[in-house]
């Protein structure tokens, strides 16, 4: 067997792995990555890229009134019983030194979300923005050959492969019919990537998920550190109470990497591992009634690793993953393809109804909060599912889910089942298998208030994130509006997740610690490998990048012996 010998290895190409990597490397440290995909960038990829991190340097900038001891308020009352004061703590403090760690340092540069708010910007310690932030779009010709090994984003949320930035970008999208300025944009944005498509066959232009782990990579390339794909770690190997390396397999043929500080499992967790889903996702008795946008491969080895030296997963977490209502996109090749439903149901004029008829929540809450009442509603039933309901002039306006707003055609969505139209209500939910007189009720009920901008059911609208989401040009409220004019649509979502909470037990350092809380000597864990801070909980948009990135700086400059309080 062949051996290669370094000071740290880390398994898994995600945000954790990387920013680990690169803090590693940047404090003189020899360092491998290894990735089991064809590809890097691991879930982070595909993801929005937004990182939830309090008291960030470009807030503090900007003049935004936070402190670490209102966000500490805040993510103990989010937390609960799972509040881990020593983790959180680590992750406070360090989360504004990483950020201008990799700001002064490397080709990561960040752009602030001054009006994302939290999830419960009425909580106690809770913002109505100023703590997400992004990465800024990137050049994937930086990468040279690597930007081939880049993971592509999620097929389901580009616009014919073109990636699409949040914020100020994604509402030039929306008003590119009703605006010149956004037409303008948009139509130099399109130009662009139809260049792009023409002389590299894909997007240069990345945003979002894919702009961050581009940076991160462009990064670690710039300092000499290697990311070997296709190279799955099959075990780790042991020597005197501790992990001093794992073999992994490359060209087919083993390795025995030997690392002199320690390894890092950041492999992404077990979104696609049907077997501990069956154990811990209670909606999913079988393990497959879940869908999840994340690659294929995460399918938990990390965690598995990590137990065969003596690591254990954390237990009791409300919610083991972080939760995403998902609609299933019809492809060519007869397969489906998870579309996450981040924004559509904070509009006005979309409600979300189960087969009973009836709603359940206030659809603009977060994403997270919005399966777990869908789950609630839906208890005892063989699907656990509900209908996103929209009339014609919202769907023109806004879209929903997969399908895009006017002038883009309705038409390959409607022969392909994704979304159902009825000339009436009565019509729409007989095709959904709805409960009709129930429906026709909702609809009556929500419209006798809607124009006017209310909500008395579920009070849409009623805090920063539900108009963070809504229209802010659609008055009174930016989250209300009737459902009146048919034709009528819906599109079904079911339960998915953005990536699992549940990962292994892990001391303010993030090493893995034993059954009896005691650090495994040279195994380390990051991003969601290791068990969310967040008590099972969704505070905040970016709370699963914010922690991961955090944790890789600590973890590298654990490794490197460097104080991270310098």
């Amino acid at each position: 067997m062949r051996t290669h010998v370094c000071d740290v290895l880390v398994i898994g190409s995600g945000a954790g792995g990387l920013a680990t990597a690169v803090t590693a490397r940047y404090h003189g440290l020899d360092v491998l990555v290894v990735e089991k995909a064809d590809v890097f960038g691991g879930t982070t990829a595909r993801s929005g890229g937004w990182s939830w991190i309090p008291c960030n340097p470009l807030a503090m900038r900007e003049g935004v009134s936070d402190s670490l001891d209102k966000a500490r308020t805040y993510l103990q009352h989010e937390t609960g019983n799972h509040f881990d004061a020593a983790r959180i703590d680590a992750f406070l403090e360090n989360g504004p030194r990483m950020v201008d760690f990799f700001e002064r340092n490397t080709a990561l540069k960040f752009v602030l979300g001054p009006a994302f708010s939290d999830y419960h910007p009425d909580a106690p310690g809770g913002m109505p923005g100023g703590r997400p932030i992004v990465a800024e779009p990137f050049d994937g010709r930086q990468l040279g050959k690597d930007i081939a090994r880049l993971r592509p984003p999620l097929q389901e949320i580009t616009f014919l492969g073109m990636m699409i930035g949040s914020g100020k970008e994604l509402l030039h999208f929306f008003n590119v019919t009703r605006s010149v300025k956004s037409a303008a944009y948009v139509g130099v944005l399109f130009t662009k990537y139809l260049r792009d498509l023409a002389l590299h066959g894909r997007a240069m232009r990345l945003t979002n998920g894919n702009a961050l782990i581009g940076r991160l990579a462009k990064s670690a390339f710039d300092l000499g550190v290697p990311i070997w794909t296709s190279a799955p770690a099959r075990e780790l190997v042991e020597s005197d109470g501790g992990v001093v390396g794992a073999v992994v397999v490359r060209d087919g043929e083993p390795v025995r990497v030997e690392a002199r500080r320690g390894v890092v499992l950041a492999s992404g967790g077990f979104p696609q591992d049907v077997a501990r889903r069956k154990a811990l996702f209670g909606h999913a008795p079988t393990g497959k009634e879940h869908w999840s946008p994340a690659p294929e491969t995460n399918t938990g080895d990390g965690l598995r690793l990590g137990e065969s030296a003596g690591g254990s997963l954390i237990e009791g977490y409300p919610n083991p993953a972080a939760w995403v209502p998902v609609s299933l996109v019809p492809r060519r090749d007869g397969s489906k393809g998870p579309f996450p439903h981040f924004i559509d149901r904070g509009k006005p004029g979309v409600i979300a109804v189960t087969r009973k008829g009836t709603r359940f929540t206030n659809e603009a809450n977060s994403y997270h909060d919005f399966v777990q009442a869908m789950l609630r509603a839906t208890a005892g039933e063989a699907e656990r599912c509900a209908f996103l309901i929209v009339d014609h002039p919202t769907l023109r306006r806004y879209g929903l889910g997969f399908v895009k707003p006017f002038p883009v055609p309705i038409g390959p969505n409607l022969r392909s089942g994704y979304l159902l139209r009825g000339r009436t209500l009565g019509e729409l939910a007989q095709k959904a298998g709805i409960d009709i007189a129930s429906f026709e009720a909702t609809v009556r009920e929500y419209n006798s208030h809607a124009a006017a901008g209310n909500d008395p059911q579920f009070n849409r609208g009623g805090n920063a994130y539900n108009r963070y989401l809504g229209d802010p040009d659609h008055k009174p409220n930016p989250c209300v509006g009737p459902i009146a004019t048919g034709p009528f649509y819906a599109i079904k979502v079911v339960p998915g997740d953005l990536g699992t909470f549940a990962g292994l037990r892990t001391n303010a350092d993030n090493q893995v610690i034993d059954a009896g809380g005691r650090p495994i000597p040279g195994l380390f864990a990051a991003g969601n490998d290791a068990a969310s801070i967040m008590g099972g909980n969704y505070p905040g948009g970016g709370i699963t990048l914010g922690p991961a990135l955090t944790f890789g700086y600590v973890v590298g400059r654990r490794l490197a012996g460097v104080d991270t309080a310098a």
